[in-house]
């Protein structure tokens, strides 16, 4: 998992492996949003009726939430109907803590009050989904399930869970729109939908949230990339292999704290905007597969920290500038696929380059020479006119 800087509260634990990490809040049952809502709607499971907990009467808790915990698994595990592992097999009783992939620990703000904090089933390859009833884990600070074969989608109740700061379901069989319920979660910093079957569209807001990491990549989402884009203070993001239409926007100057973004296969046009260089604590850079055109902005040249930049798979051209291949921390330059005429002698110093399939005259694996040719003779690239057309592409806020 990528590495993440946390906030403020942390739950301490001697029993787990697992980091649990949250910022100290009160807990509090938020009300649903309309976009919650909107959730539960279309949940076909979210009907809380359809279950029926017994708890024996002779089950002691040590306090509400453990016996709500309880409630919450014994669900869960109904819902289940393959479990290849057996990583639930042991989930009866009332220890809770005990239970495989479920960590306790003393709930920030109450020391005295012991608490389910964390679930992690990840690689478990469980099959079944998640009922309305884990809304009932409202102490929860990490829900890691990724690499298994959960279906559905995330229920309306997880707005309970005030202090949650990880989601990680990627990897799954998880389908319907976007997660919206995810908008709602205040604590929450790190989110990881990838390698789902979500689709339709991405809402904007989720570019003003106050996320650290956000991984949406591999799913079938479909929109336009908005110009709050750069909005988002996430150090990382991913967002490769959907259709994200629409230009690289202006307001990507605005991150200041990125360091990796992935925007691979992603359907994007258009020109590189100037401000895409004043990310200077940017580290990975990886635009290709997509339909970019005209050249290299002189401003990479500000990106200081770069280590990895890739541009392969576009229809960029002109020449790719000692700026560029010089910059100090640079160690992969790939832009093959392309169409440039000429390259800086240190780009061919760098520990790791590729520049085949361009329409370079000296080195070995080009484009032939007709194609390049036709390619060339077509009128040069108006980046201003493309971006005019490109509505996402309005100046940043100043």
């Amino acid at each position: 998992m990528t590495s993440r800087g946390f906030m403020q509260g942390q739950y301490s634990t001697g029993i787990t492996t697992t980091t649990l990490i949250v910022l100290s809040l009160l807990l509090f049952r938020p009300v649903l949003s309309a976009s919650a809502h909107e959730e539960a709607e279309d949940h076909e499971f979210d009907d809380v009726d359809c279950w029926r907990i017994w708890v024996d009467p002779s089950y002691h808790f040590n306090n509400s939430r453990l016996r709500n915990a309880y409630i919450a698994l014994q669900a869960w595990k109904m819902a289940i109907y393959w479990d290849p592992n057996g990583l639930t097999s042991n989930w009866v009783g009332p220890e809770v803590c005990n239970y495989t992939g479920i960590f306790c620990s003393q709930l920030p703000g109450n020391q005295s009050l012991k608490v389910v904090a964390g679930v992690d089933l990840n690689h478990g390859n469980i099959a079944g989904y998640l009922p309305p009833e884990l809304g009932l884990l409202s102490d929860l600070a990490l829900f890691h399930i990724n690499s298994n074969r959960f279906r559905g989608r995330i229920p309306w109740s997880f707005a309970n869970m005030s202090l949650l700061h990880e989601l990680d379901v990627s990897n799954n069989r998880f389908s319907g729109r976007f997660p919206g319920v995810v908008l709602d979660l205040p604590s929450l910093k790190y989110l990881d939908i990838r390698f789902n079957e979500f689709e339709g569209s991405v809402p904007s807001s989720l570019f003003d949230k106050p996320f650290d990491a956000v991984f949406i990549n591999n799913n079938r989402f479909r929109f336009d990339i908005p110009s709050n884009f750069g909005n988002s203070p996430v150090s990382v993001i991913v967002i490769a292999n959907n259709d994200i239409r629409g230009c690289v926007p202006r307001s990507l100057g605005n991150m200041s704290t990125l360091t990796e973004i992935v925007l691979i296969n992603s359907g994007l046009s258009g020109c590189l905007p100037p401000e895409i260089g004043q990310m200077e604590d940017l580290r990975l850079l990886d635009l290709s597969f997509n339909r970019l055109v005209g050249s290299l902005p002189d401003t990479l040249a500000g990106l200081k920290s770069l280590e990895v930049l890739n541009l392969e798979h576009n229809m960029l051209s002109g020449k790719v500038p000692d700026s560029i291949c010089s910059l100090p921390k640079l160690k992969s330059f790939s832009f093959s696929y392309n169409y440039f005429t000429g390259e800086a002698p240190s780009c061919l110093r760098l520990p790791a380059v590729s520049d085949q399939r361009n329409c370079l005259p000296s080195r070995p694996s080009q484009r032939p020479a007709k194609q390049c040719r036709a390619f060339l003779s077509r009128p040069p690239v108006d980046c201003r006119a493309l971006a005019a057309r490109c509505p996402n592409y309005r100046s940043p806020p100043s």
